[in-house]
């Protein structure tokens, strides 16, 4: 699938709840679901920095497409970072870093986030990017 075929399944998949307590519950159950990090790459090399959370994110290209594992120790920001390594986990560096994140907006998440969540969901992004960035300069 690409990109933008995976964020239309998850505006999709928000826009059969009704309120936002559902779509917080969605988001953890999402983060149990999550590819978890191995022990080792949880270190301060792999913190994202600007969350309030702890979140540990680490990439690995393989046949060319990055994927990304990760845990966070708050249960809603598991659930955003779970989210966002379904979007981009498997995808060429280039796709990702080309990629609008335009569904964050379509299914709400950003205004129902504290701001200091949405600085996070924010540097999140941020550093994904900034993986694929480095795996498409190995690329080229």
């Amino acid at each position: 699938m690409t990109i933008a075929e995976v964020q239309n399944e998850i505006i999709d998949e928000f826009s059969m709840f009704e309120d936002w307590e559902e779509r917080y519950q969605y988001m953890i159950d999402l983060g149990k679901t999550l590819p978890l990090i191995e022990e080792k790459y949880k270190t301060d090399d792999h913190i994202i920095k600007g969350c309030q959370s702890k979140v540990w994110v680490h990439a690995e290209m393989e046949n060319d497409k990055v994927n990304f594992t990760a845990d966070s120790d708050a249960i809603i920001t598991k659930g955003i970072i779970a989210i966002l390594i379904r979007v981009f986990s498997g995808q060429h560096p280039k796709d990702i870093i080309d990629a609008d994140t335009e569904f964050i907006d379509k299914i709400g998440l950003k205004e129902h986030l504290s701001p200091t969540r949405a600085n996070g969901l924010v540097s999140m992004i941020k550093q994904l990017k900034m993986y694929a960035i480095a795996y498409q300069t190995q690329l080229n």
